[in-house]
């Protein structure tokens, strides 16, 4: 950090100029690529590369901005490349500004917060020209963008480790799960009961989104394993297996705190003889069983009564929470954002980001 210190104190002692995004490049609109033929240039949009032409719209170093959808998706490009419409590209006057610097400085912005949109997230040129960019002198850009490279290709590697320890320990976990809840139906000790004769299914109450916080105490849950949002109060208890039965139907949760289900959305009530979080790991391990018993349509469908029709092995209660115990642990350690591997991931990019803003934190430069 001393050395780009130093090209500061020396080229900008007094603050750097903060310039209109539209003052340094020209925003360009992607098109379609549906006439064009296969080949080997890639065609990117909001979410990344979508397919391969024979032609280029552009050949320059350029950032890609998102104008539709995943607007947290700045690319930078130093290849020819094609672009949609869901996606901008930059004309950018390097006379100014670095491309790269340009790119980290708009990945720091965090743009996907300007959008203004009720449906699609979407940002217009209008939006983005007003966009102020931190503009040092050309060298000062330069040596930014030797250190974040760096510090970049670190982090990937890293994280890259990291990713593959979490493969591994998942793998495992997959393996102990899988023997743990494979149970011989010749064992005595082992009742296996009908799960609509054993548990209780509890549909969900619709709810408004016009309802719904942004924060709140009661988390909603409808069609996925994502809330929908905050309500003021709950219908569902801590301690319990939910089951999606619309749109990602099949898929299977389990909530420790209090929460809200939507009508898509199945809380299971256990008796005293069988834990909730034992039949969440079973169902878990027999998801095929489940999601086999989706009807197919425009919105899959998961009906309350094959889910009834499943079977549930029930071994003692000491033995449920034996495996809960065992399986607990393994879900910490690949699940957990707060320990485990996937918190240290998550500590990473912090690490990452935050010596990213501090490089591209300067002072202002006063007229």
């Amino acid at each position: 950090m001393s050395q780009i210190q130093e090209l500061i104190r020396r080229l900008c002692p007094n603050g750097v100029e903060f310039k209109d995004l539209g003052r340094i490049v020209i925003i360009k609109n992607g098109k379609d690529y549906k006439h064009l033929v296969p080949g080997n240039i890639p065609v990117y949009g909001s979410g990344g590369i979508m397919t391969y032409v024979n032609k280029y719209v552009y050949n320059k170093p350029t950032v890609l901005i998102p104008r539709k959808g995943s607007l947290g998706n700045i690319f930078y490009i130093d290849t020819p490349f094609w672009n949609v419409d869901t996606i901008f590209y930059t004309e950018i006057d390097t006379k100014q500004i670095e491309a790269k610097y340009l790119y980290y400085v708009l990945a720091k912005q965090h743009l996907e917060n300007l959008n203004k949109a009720g449906g699609v997230p979407s940002l217009t040129q209008s939006i983005l020209n007003k966009v102020k960019i931190p503009v040092p002198p050309l060298e000062v850009q330069n040596e930014i963008v030797r250190i974040l490279d760096t510090f970049t290709s670190h982090t990937a590697e890293l994280q890259a480790e990291l990713q593959a320890e979490l493969q591994a320990r998942k793998e495992q976990y997959e393996y102990y799960r899988n023997k743990l809840l494979s149970f011989d139906k010749k064992d005595k000790g082992i009742k296996w009961m009908n799960f609509g004769v054993t548990c209780c299914l509890n549909r969900g109450i619709r709810v408004v989104k016009k309802d719904l916080y942004n924060d709140g105490e009661f988390p909603v849950y409808q069609n996925s394993l994502s809330p929908l949002g905050f309500f003021n109060k709950s219908n569902c208890p801590g301690d319990t297996t939910f089951i999606i039965s619309a749109g990602a139907a099949g898929e299977i949760g389990y909530t420790s705190v209090p929460i809200w289900a939507a009508d898509d959305c199945l809380c299971v009530t256990c008796p005293d003889y069988l834990l909730n979080k034992y039949v969440y790991y079973y169902l878990c391990n027999n998801k095929v069983s489940l999601t086999s018993k989706v009807r197919k349509a425009s919105v899959p469908r998961l009906s309350r009564k094959s889910i009834e029709q499943l079977f549930i092995p029930i071994p003692s209660l000491s033995e449920q929470q034996r495996i809960v115990s065992i399986l607990d642990k393994f879900e910490t350690l690949v699940n957990d954002l707060t320990e485990g591997i996937p918190a240290e991931i998550s500590a990473v990019q912090e690490q990452y980001e935050y010596y990213r803003n501090k490089l591209l934190s300067f002072p202002k430069l006063e007229a």
